[in-house]
């Protein structure tokens, strides 16, 4: 464990899982009644099809959905590239209709994955644990991004700042991607924090930004093997989570030479996976 004299902001990393109790008092119960004009986060289905074929049905957050149709199709392998896709088109309001480019031919075994996405679980009911381990066509191990913590450590509260929905509804996960200097580039939200990265990852697909060298990608909930495993598929050298990785998660970031931070919260971070990106941390007077 790496620890900064006591002062009282000082940043704590910690390059190891740390097991952590922590006991809240409640002195009163408020209860306050919503009615429908209340901010409630929305919630409806997305069908993605190729070619007038239903592929998944996920269940999202309207809005930037033909970003969530190509960062889905990118992150789980089944295009390699934007130049890929033909078009996207939205039918109606919950379904978009990917016509590939001529000559583009998908897998067949990508196509039997049996797709049910949900807000909750992301990607159900794959045959098994080897299905998920999609191939990445980027290599993050040469990535050379060093990165301050005393910057990671700022980023939470700037993309709690950027989210323009949250702030109304208080319910939705948020995916940002920033630079080593914490400079923001893009962020999307979503009910399903999968589907917001995969909404981010598409703007950055359509956008020729792929593969995202240097880049942090910060999540505001869990780190899953999921959204590792879309990191990975976008070239990111850095995945950062407000809240635990899976045991999956920093298996897949170790093998695939990912720095993976979790518990990134205030004046602490544990750096789990790949921890040489962080540089040491500057001593306070």
């Amino acid at each position: 464990m790496l620890c900064l004299p006591q002062t009282p902001h000082a940043l704590v990393v910690r390059k190891f899982r740390r097991s952590r109790s922590e006991a809240t008092t409640t002195p009163g119960l408020r209860l306050t009644s919503a009615t429908l004009s209340s901010h409630i986060r929305v919630e409806e289905p997305l069908e993605i099809r190729i070619g007038g074929e239903p592929l998944t049905v996920t269940m999202r957050t309207p809005g930037d959905d033909i970003d969530l149709a190509a960062g889905f199709l990118f992150t789980e392998g089944i295009v390699a590239a934007a130049a890929d896709i033909a078009e996207i088109r939205m039918c109606d309001d919950n379904v978009a209709d990917v016509s590939l480019r001529p000559g583009v031919v998908v897998a067949s075994d990508r196509l039997r994955r049996n797709f049910l996405t949900t807000s909750a679980c992301g990607v159900c009911g794959k045959q098994s644990i080897d299905t998920v381990r999609t191939r990445a066509g980027f290599d993050v191990t040469a990535d050379p991004m060093l990165l301050a913590p005393e910057t990671l450590a700022a980023l939470p509260d700037r993309l709690r700042e950027s989210q323009r929905l949250f702030a109304r509804t208080g319910g939705l996960h948020a995916a940002a991607i920033f630079t080593a200097d914490g400079t923001l580039v893009a962020l999307r939200e979503d009910v399903g924090r999968h589907n917001a990265v995969d909404k981010v990852i598409g703007w950055a697909l359509r956008a020729a930004r792929l593969p995202l060298t240097g880049a942090v990608l910060l999540v505001s909930g869990r780190a899953s093997f999921e959204l590792a495993q879309k990191a990975l598929m976008a070239g990111i050298p850095v995945l950062a989570a407000v809240s635990a990785p899976s045991s999956l998660a920093v298996e897949l970031a170790a093998e695939a030479g990912m720095t993976l931070v979790g518990f990134l919260r205030g004046g602490s971070m544990n750096a789990y996976t790949d921890a040489q990106r962080l540089l040491p941390v500057q001593a306070h007077a």
